[in-house]
């Protein structure tokens, strides 16, 4: 499986979300990724994917090529950055404790329960 750039796969996922399809796109490319071996950097992949959740292909490509979102797209990158994030997963909890790395059910629970959350709260 290849890594893709996924930058204009965010600005679609912030143009599909404008349109109340911010979710629906990015199950979208998540399964055009991980279950269709799709490239998520192609612009005709990112089109397709907003025609699935029943979006217009055209407006998608315009939103593409005029990076109408890419400025936003970019302060969100360099505030996560800021944050300390370099990589994926990375959870935050209460806005202030970050984790990185895939931790399993058993870690995130501990930490949870840690930050004073019951097992209660979140089963």
């Amino acid at each position: 499986m290849r890594i893709y750039n996924t930058y204009q796969a965010h600005q679609m996922i912030e143009w599909a979300d404008e349109r109340g399809k911010g979710h629906e796109m990015k199950e979208a490319l998540l399964s055009a990724h991980f279950t269709d071996g799709r490239n998520v950097s192609d612009p005709d992949v990112l089109v397709e994917a907003a025609e699935d959740i029943g979006l217009a292909g055209a407006e998608a490509r315009t939103a593409l090529e005029d990076g109408s979102h890419a400025d936003s797209v970019r302060q969100r990158e360099a505030f996560w950055t800021g944050q300390g994030i370099r990589g994926v997963p990375a959870m935050i909890f209460n806005g202030r404790h970050l984790v990185t790395g895939a931790q399993g059910i058993e870690n995130y629970t501990s930490i949870l329960e840690q930050l004073g959350y019951s097992r209660n709260s979140f089963t």
